[in-house]
């Protein structure tokens, strides 16, 4: 049994499509990051980043308990451990990997610079808001120009689409995603899969993927204040 603790984020949503597609029986705990579950310090034992999502393995190596966070390895892991969605042949197996690293430290990050700084930063800083919108139309281009040329981000369906697809749900990048020909045939293919449509219904009624997340002062304190701060220098100490 995988337990998986998560919300409906983008990087959440990742692993939630990652366990529908492989099968693998997981049980859901909701850690709702406007709320402060995030600093809970049992939560913080398995993901000491005080970020979302986690697993804990039940049966890990050697049969033995494994918790994992950063959603990157996660999708790594449960690919490694199924078999499933990461090819075994070395030259096909990194092309999936380089873009899995894509996701991880370009297109989260840059995206969500791009939504914090149109919908939640707050004060509007234009600079801001121009630089990231335009990076996001950057990636978006690159995405394009290798899904003209493949009908997946490597050979075929792998973790490095159910990592980048997430993100290119409308998250209030200020890019539209129908002027990319390629991207958004790529995006609605992967979104019919079943798999697809059921790890986006996973914690829906709390928080439905692609809307704006509604946070109070308190609740944009806890992510983007001094808690955050308060919450390293805790764990460090």
């Amino acid at each position: 049994m995988i337990h998986l603790f998560t919300w409906p984020t983008p990087n959440g949503i990742k692993v939630q499509i990652m366990l529908e597609e492989i099968g693998l029986p997981y049980k859901v705990t909701g850690i709702d990051i406007t709320q402060g579950d995030q600093f809970k310090p049992a939560f913080l034992k398995i993901s000491p980043n005080n970020k979302m999502p986690a697993i804990i393995d039940e049966k890990g190596p050697g049969g033995r308990p494994l918790s994992i966070f950063e959603s990157g390895a996660i999708l790594m892991y449960l690919a490694e451990k199924t078999g499933r969605l990461m090819p075994k042949q070395k030259r096909r197996r990194f092309e999936v990997a380089q873009w899995l690293m894509f996701q991880v430290g370009t297109v989260g990050p840059m995206l969500g610079q791009s939504n914090f700084f149109r919908k939640y930063a707050p004060v509007k800083v234009p600079y801001a808001i121009k630089r990231y919108t335009n990076e996001a139309a950057r990636l978006y281009n690159v995405l394009d120009n290798r899904l003209a040329r493949h009908e997946y981000l490597a050979d075929t369906y792998s973790i490095a689409d159910i990592a980048v697809w997430p993100w290119i749900i409308p998250y209030f990048q200020g890019v539209k995603l129908d002027d990319y020909k390629h991207l958004a045939r790529w995006f609605r293919t992967i979104e019919g899969r079943p798999a697809v449509q059921r790890g986006l219904q996973v914690l829906s009624d709390r928080q439905a993927p692609g809307e704006e997340i509604k946070m109070d002062a308190t609740a944009k304190e806890r992510l983007y204040g001094e808690t955050q701060k308060k919450a390293g220098r805790r764990r460090t100490a």
